[in-house]
């Protein structure tokens, strides 16, 4: 429907009432989108063989992201709650996955993205990286990478905890 409006018609149960909302605004602008890419494959095998490593080789871990996100077995909860509150879809992808997905970008393509990298993607554009592998590699902890990703999207509301609640 490029081009063209976009209606959306809501009416009551007897269908007497009906309101028309013009949608096209929201379908002109597509969200952001930032992609996170571990430098791993994905497989359970695969999962126990980086476990391993990061809890007893860590030097020699291949993937700062999964190293700054992740605990022992599961995502960080810091991590989790800052990228769910953000205004941006978050996509999640393993280096073979990612590689299917986006083969210019992927293992081998023509635009070859060193991984792990987190990519962004604004107003249907390609993906660019946002935060590098040598960037992530150098960070000290998730709070680096939580405050690098607020200040590339100019916010801070995410990297602030939600405010408790008044009685």
């Amino acid at each position: 429907m490029r081009g063209g409006a976009f209606l959306r018609t809501i009416c009551n149960r007897k269908g007497s009432a009906c309101v028309f909302i013009d949608m096209t605004a929201q379908i002109a602008q597509p969200r952001t989108r930032l992609i996170c890419v571990y430098n791993a494959d994905t497989g359970v095998i695969e999962a126990l063989k980086h476990a391993v490593q990061k809890q007893f080789f860590p030097e020699s871990y291949p993937c700062s992201l999964c190293a700054l996100t992740y605990g022992a077995v599961s995502m960080r909860g810091d991590w989790k709650r800052f990228w769910r509150r953000l205004d941006a879809d978050v996509q999640f992808y393993h280096r073979d996955d990612f590689t299917a997905d986006f083969t210019e970008l992927g293992t081998g393509g023509a635009r070859e993205v060193t991984l792990p990298s987190i990519l962004i993607s604004e107003a249907g554009e390609e993906p660019r990286v946002l935060v590098s592998k040598e960037e992530l590699d150098a960070m000290a902890d998730v709070n680096d990478l939580m405050e690098r990703i607020g200040v590339e999207l100019g916010i801070r509301a995410a990297l602030e905890e939600e405010p408790s609640r008044v009685a």
